[in-house]
């Protein structure tokens, strides 16, 4: 883990800290109710609960909400390994798909094992200056462990011109 990333991990696992960055960062991701329960530098976990604000006419969890929750798992992973980058790195979602396998009810975790890979493209971005993107997949599963859904998000990670360069 890298100083960067324990230093990111600190702020947002911190309970109250990680609610002021949800209120003020992603305050649809607040009221929906995300929580992240592991951040490690190959993986993220993030849980959603049915309940009243995050439901579907349909008597299960709006396809929205799952797929903000999917998003969060592989976000959160891209947001830790550029925080506090030099060059600072951008990052933006180009494409997302999705298979809804199962009817979403009660705690639904998603899961992202591509930490490896997010470390690996930061790490070619910065030293290519290239756009590159990456597939990154989140998988929902119920409390039951049966997959409800899968998503899998593609990123675009950029390295920004560094200052130095800007001031030539």
């Amino acid at each position: 883990m890298t100083p960067n990333f324990a230093a990111f991990r600190a702020l947002i696992m911190h309970p109250v800290k990680f609610w002021l960055y949800m209120l003020v960062k992603l305050p649809m991701g607040f009221l929906a109710g995300l929580k992240l329960t592991q951040l490690d530098p190959d993986k993220a976990v993030v849980q959603v609960k049915y309940k009243w604000l995050t439901q579907n006419p349909f008597g299960s969890m709006y396809f929205a909400v799952l797929s903000m929750a999917a998003e969060f798992s592989t976000g959160i992973l891209c947001l830790a390994n550029i925080y506090k980058s030099d060059p600072a790195i951008s990052m933006l979602v180009v494409k997302m798909e999705s298979h809804f396998i199962k009817k979403a009810l009660g705690v639904i975790t998603f899961t992202c094992n591509d930490g490896d890979a997010i470390i690996n493209i930061v790490k070619t971005a910065k030293e290519t200056g290239e756009g590159i993107t990456l597939v990154s997949k989140s998988t929902g599963v119920n409390q039951n462990g049966e997959v409800v859904a899968e998503f899998f998000i593609t990123w675009s990670i950029k390295a920004k011109a560094s200052k130095s360069l800007k001031a030539n």
